[in-house]
């Protein structure tokens, strides 16, 4: 019993709202609600006698509240956004530039009208074409073609799924350092682009390129957003858990500062942030450097027992597991601070509430090596409160 905003008309001569009988196709079905006749085609056409009249009453019925359903625009048509990147592929092997960014303007502009015109782009093929032409103009140079790279780049990320043939232009050397080169310049919409296509790329294509860590870590000290924060989060995680070149690549991100910058964004962060920063920590902690440097400080206890059972399943699994290698045998410094915020209680309590096999076995070894230390410390709320704390943003 709603309103039609965009009323369209099937072959058999009933009228739908364009976005209920397009749900209905994309469904499966093929035939006409009402009349139940199959039908050879799946157009409809506006039919604008039916939106003015529903327009008309809207207006007439303003004091009862009822807005005005705005004039709908057409959508756009597959043959539309198959010619236009013909256009595209023929701009980019001429190294048009300017060409290709008015092109790829125009399906940024299609795509932001309506979701159904996102489908239509991405059905007829934009990731492959799109990562085809960044990777050309990226090929040449950034600086020079940074506008049509910038304009593209603008389009990437909303491309779901790009496919394979698209992943792998966007993997390559020459697409991977302009991302990169995007992350570390001064326009916010070119680096928070850059920053959720990164997150996508192949892991260890991308542990080889130049400045990388440098330019992910500032992501993280001076951050631009929550979405591009999570992102890069999810991009130094691969980096540092499953690229060839880990090893290398924790110990870069160990001396750039991240230790300390990413138990700061802890403090207050969201449960996605949380999750992911604790991870990064986690596998961080592997080195002996970065240990050395969680040790001592401050916030790392408290923090580290705050998030156990308080964000999620995932994060309470990290944040033991960072409290196994942080906390030694030989350690009583550790062990008693350990204690004293808590930690024998919340390691109780996951094990009463279950978790995995994996988090359950460690958190019986850490209760194990905390258990002669409760006489020796001074228990406190595990709740602390770190309001007090400096917030990193």
């Amino acid at each position: 019993m709603d309103l039609m905003r965009d009323p369209v008309t099937l072959s058999t001569g009933v009228t739908y709202d364009r976005d209920s009988i397009e749900k209905w196709f994309e469904s499966g079905n093929q035939t006409c609600p009402v009349t139940n006749l199959f039908l050879n085609s799946f157009e409809v056409i506006p039919n604008h006698a039916i939106r003015r009249m529903i327009q008309d009453w809207c207006v007439e019925h303003k004091n009862y509240g009822i807005e005005r359903i705005p004039t709908p625009r057409i959508p756009v048509a597959p043959y539309q956004v198959s010619e236009t990147f013909e256009k595209i592929i023929a701009a980019t092997r001429a190294g048009d530039d300017n060409k290709c960014q008015e092109l790829v303007g125009k399906i940024k502009t299609w795509g932001k009208e309506s979701e159904r015109n996102k489908r239509c782009i991405v059905e007829n093929g934009a990731g492959a074409v799109l990562a085809d032409a960044f990777g050309s103009f990226s090929s040449n140079s950034i600086e020079k073609n940074a506008a049509v790279l910038a304009e593209i780049l603008g389009v990437l990320p909303w491309i779901s799924p790009i496919g394979e043939e698209g992943k792998s232009k966007l993997g390559s050397e020459a697409s991977l350092r302009c991302m990169v080169w995007f992350l570390n310049g001064t326009d916010l919409s070119a680096k928070q682009n850059a920053a959720l296509l990164l997150k996508e790329m192949p892991v260890n294509a991308l542990a080889k390129i130049e400045g990388v860590a440098e330019a992910l870590a500032k992501m993280i000290s001076d951050p631009i957003g929550l979405s591009p924060t999570k992102a890069s989060l999810r991009t130094i995680f691969r980096l540092v858990s499953s690229s060839a070149d880990k090893e290398r690549i924790r110990q870069r991100f160990v001396e750039l500062g991240l230790v300390p910058l990413l138990l700061e964004a802890l403090v207050d962060a969201d449960r996605g942030v949380c999750e992911k920063a604790l991870g990064v920590l986690d596998c961080l902690c592997d080195s002996l450097e970065a240990k050395k440097l969680a040790k001592a400080n401050a916030l790392t206890m408290p923090v580290i027992v705050k998030k156990i059972l308080r964000v999620s399943e995932l994060a309470s699994e990290f944040a033991v597991s960072l409290l196994w290698k942080l906390c030694e045998k030989n350690d009583e410094g550790v062990l008693l601070e350990a204690v004293q915020v808590g930690a024998f209680q919340k390691l109780l309590v996951l094990l009463q509430v279950g978790c995995g096999e994996g988090t359950k076995e460690k958190a019986t070894e850490l209760l194990k090596l905390l258990h002669g230390y409760k006489s020796k410390a001074e228990c406190v709320d595990s709740s602390l409160d770190l309001k007090y704390l400096k917030k990193p943003y």
